[in-house]
C-alpha cells in the first residue's frame, strides 16, 4: 500500500492511553485511578435534554459555530462565572474540549510555526501541534515555582517563528491554579511579542477555594482564545461538546474552520449542553465537594505514607513524587505497578519529560477505589 504521511507515522501514543489498553487487556479487576473521567452519572436533565431534542427532530445539520440557543447560553455563563464580557457570536461550539483547542491551533499555526507548550502538560497539546506539522517548544513548570510560569523563562524560549503560548489552568495533570497577577503579565507578554494566547479552561468550575482566573479578562488587543468543555463539570464526557471564546475578529474564521473537520457538533448533544446550562447546577457543587472530600483523604494517606505531592488548587488530580520508589523510570514502574498489583496510573512522563519521578493520580475516581489505590502503591514499594 502507499506510505502514510511521516508525521502520521511519527505521532506517539499517550502514555495515558497505553496505560489504559493494557489495563482494558488485563484479565483481573483493575483499580483505575489513570483517566480523568468523573464517576458520576451524567445528571438526568442533561439527559432527557438531548432525548427531547431527538424525539423533537432535531437531528440534521446545524451552524457550524452552534445552535443559536446555546450560543447565547455560553455568552452568559462566561458572564457569570468567567468574567468575560462577550456577545454570542464570539461563541464557537465544538466537539468537545479538544476540538476546541484543534480548531484554535488551526486556525493560527502555518507550517514551522512554533507554540509554547507546558512541561509537563497534557499530551494532547504537543499531538495537535505536531498533527498541524506545528513546532512544539517547552516551557518548565518546576516544584519550586509552583509549577507556574516563569515569563523570563518565556522571553529567553520566545523566536521569530512563535506564533502562540498555551496555557492551561486549573492545570492537568498538576492541579495548580494561575494567580490573577500572572494571568495578567502572560496576557503582556503576549501583547509584547504579537503571539496569541490559547488558554485551556477546561476545569474552570473544578477548584477548591482558590479563584479561577481566565486571561482573557486581560486581553484589550484581542489575541485570547478561551476554550471550554462541559465533560468534568456536568460529567458529559462521552457527549462530546465544548466551546471557544474568541475575539470578535477570530470568531468568524473559527467556524468556517469547523467545516471540513467537523461540520458541525451533533445537535442532540447541543440541546443536551444547553441543558446543562439552563437546569439546576446543584450536582456542580456536589461534584466539587466530592472531589475536595477525595482530595482531602487522599492527602492524608500520602502524608501518612511519607510520599510528597502538590496540592490540588483546581482539576481532580493529585501530582504526587514517586522518585523514592521509582527507581528512575517511572513509566517502567507504572507498568509493574499495574501489572502485579492491579492499579492504573498516569506516569508523569506522559506529560513530558519533566514529569520523570512524577505521577498523575485522578481524584474521579470513586472515593474507595481511590484509597485502595493509594494504599496498594505505599505497600507495594515496586522499584523499576
Amino acid at each position: 500500500m502507499p506510505s502514510l504521511s511521516a508525521h502520521a507515522r511519527g505521532l506517539p501514543r499517550s502514555g495515558i492511553r497505553e496505560i489504559m489498553d493494557l489495563a482494558w487487556a488485563m484479565d483481573g479487576p483493575v483499580i483505575g485511578l489513570h483517566v480523568g473521567e468523573p464517576s458520576f452519572a451524567t445528571p438526568a436533565h442533561v439527559i432527557e435534554g438531548a432525548r427531547r431534542a431527538m424525539a423533537e427532530g432535531q437531528t440534521r445539520y446545524v451552524s457550524n459555530a452552534g445552535i443559536p440557543e446555546l450560543r447565547t447560553a455560553l455568552a452568559g455563563k462566561v458572564a457569570r462565572v468567567n468574567g468575560l464580557d462577550v456577545e454570542p457570536s464570539q461563541v464557537i461550539v465544538t466537539n468537545g474540549g479538544m476540538e476546541a483547542l484543534f480548531v484554535s491551533l488551526a486556525s493560527l499555526l502555518a507550517e514551522g510555526d512554533e507554540v509554547l507548550l507546558p512541561d509537563p502538560g497534557w499530551p494532547g497539546f504537543d499531538n495537535a501541534v505536531r498533527v498541524l506539522r506545528g513546532s512544539a517548544v517547552n516551557y518548565a513548570l518546576e516544584p519550586e515555582r509552583g509549577f507556574l510560569p516563569d515569563v523570563a523563562e518565556l522571553e529567553r524560549l520566545v523566536t521569530p517563528r512563535t506564533r502562540a503560548l498555551l496555557v492551561n489552568f486549573p492545570s492537568n495533570p498538576l492541579g495548580a491554579m494561575l494567580p490573577a497577577g500572572l494571568a495578567q503579565e502572560l496576557v503582556r507578554f503576549a501583547d509584547a511579542h504579537d503571539l496569541w494566547l490559547i488558554s485551556d479552561e477546561c476545569y474552570d468550575q473544578i477548584t477548591f477555594g482558590a479563584e479561577h482566573v481566565s486571561p482573557a479578562r486581560f486581553d484589550t488587543e484581542g489575541r485570547v482564545l478561551s476554550c471550554f468543555s462541559f465533560s468534568k463539570t456536568y460529567a458529559m464526557t462521552g457527549m462530546r461538546v465544548g466551546y471557544v471564546v474568541a475575539p470578535p475578529a477570530a470568531a468568524g474564521p473559527l467556524a468556517t474552520m469547523q467545516e471540513p473537520v467537523i461540520a458541525c457538533v451533533n445537535a442532540p448533544a447541543q440541546h443536551a449542553a444547553l441543558a446543562a446550562l439552563e437546569g439546576p447546577q446543584d450536582i456542580v457543587e456536589e461534584m466539587r465537594d466530592a472531589y475536595r472530600s477525595r482530595r482531602d483523604a487522599a492527602a492524608a494517606q500520602l502524608d501518612a505514607a511519607g510520599f510528597s505531592y502538590l496540592f490540588p488548587e483546581g482539576a481532580f488530580y493529585l501530582w504526587i513524587d514517586v522518585s523514592p520508589v521509582c527507581g528512575g523510570d517511572v513509566k517502567a514502574w507504572a507498568l509493574e505497578l499495574l501489572r502485579a498489583h492491579g492499579v492504573a496510573l498516569a506516569p508523569g512522563t506522559a506529560f513530558g519529560p519533566r514529569g520523570e519521578g512524577w505521577a498523575r493520580v485522578s481524584l474521579a475516581t470513586a472515593t474507595d477505589d481511590l484509597l485502595e489505590g493509594l494504599d496498594r502503591i505505599a505497600r507495594s514499594g515496586v522499584p523499576a
